[in-house]
Order: structure tokens, then C-alpha cells, then sequence
């Protein structure tokens, strides 16, 4: 008699949509933050190697890790799951979700978005203590980003 975990013996697991998700919320956050792998592996008490795991989804994060990386990271739990969006019913349990739903999970987030310029361009943004410079610079980058089209 074959149990179900055996199937799967010998075969690489592929990366669920909404653990990768979630680890490129992590790696967001992260960067925003000007947190290195390391720095917060060890205030998750891990490897960075296991955070670069975390970070592309290759690894589940437990609900007890998810909980710590919400608090190192201030932001509520909810702030790793935003921007999935599911089409239809997902079902409750996960085998039906794999079968099926699956593929119908993905991020409304732009690609641009996890890239590290742009993050590092909105925490220095962030970082302007002036509120009217800021409003300058907002101001001079709509001007450079605009196309010659009008």
C-alpha cells in the first residue's frame, strides 16, 4: 500500500503561488527597511540562507514564524497577503487548491515593485525629512518621467 506522501518522493516540489507571494512581501518589506538577510535572519534566530528560501517561496513560513516576521518587520500580519487575489472559490483544503486553484492565484502587484531600485528609491523618498521637498522631488520626477507625447 502506497501512501500519498510517497508519490511525491523523488520529485522537486514547485513553489506554491502564494508562498512566493508572501516571501516577496517579506523581501519588500525587508529592503524598504534597509534590513540585510542576515540582520534579520538573526533576529529570527535562522540562517540567511533560510530567509533567501523564504524569500522566493522555495520554503513555507510557519504562522509562528509569519507572526515574528510581522513584528521585526512592523507591519500587521495581513501585509504579507496583500494583493493575492484568488479567482472564484479557492477550497478549504489544500489538495483541491493544488489540483486546481492554484493557478488561478496571483499578485496584483507590478513586477517593478520588488525590484530594488524602486524600493530604494521610496525608502529614500521616505527618508526627506521636509515635507516640501519631498513634494519637489515628487514633483521633478512626474516631470522627468513624463513622455514627450503631449
Amino acid at each position: 500500500m502506497m501512501l500519498a506522501h510517497e508519490t511525491t518522493v523523488g520529485k522537486a516540489r514547485q513553489a506554491h503561488p502564494v508562498d512566493v507571494h508572501v516571501g516577496g512581501r517579506v523581501r519588500l518589506r525587508r529592503v524598504f527597511l534597509g534590513y540585510s538577510q542576515e540582520k534579520l535572519a538573526n533576529a529570527l534566530g535562522l540562517t540567511f540562507q533560510q530567509i533567501q528560501k523564504y524569500e522566493r517561496g522555495a520554503n513555507r513560513i510557519s504562522a509562528s514564524k509569519l507572526y515574528e516576521l510581522s513584528r521585526i518587520l512592523s507591519v500587521p500580519v495581513t501585509y504579507f497577503f496583500e494583493g493575492v487575489e484568488s479567482d472564484g472559490e479557492v477550497a478549504a483544503n489544500g489538495a483541491d487548491a493544488a489540483a486546481g486553484g492554484a493557478g488561478a492565484i496571483h499578485s496584483s502587484d507590478p513586477d517593478f515593485t520588488n525590484q530594488r531600485e524602486t524600493l530604494q528609491l521610496i525608502s529614500s523618498y521616505y527618508r526627506i525629512p521636509d515635507s516640501k521637498v519631498r513634494a519637489e522631488v515628487l514633483s521633478l520626477l512626474k516631470t522627468l518621467g513624463r513622455t514627450s507625447e503631449g
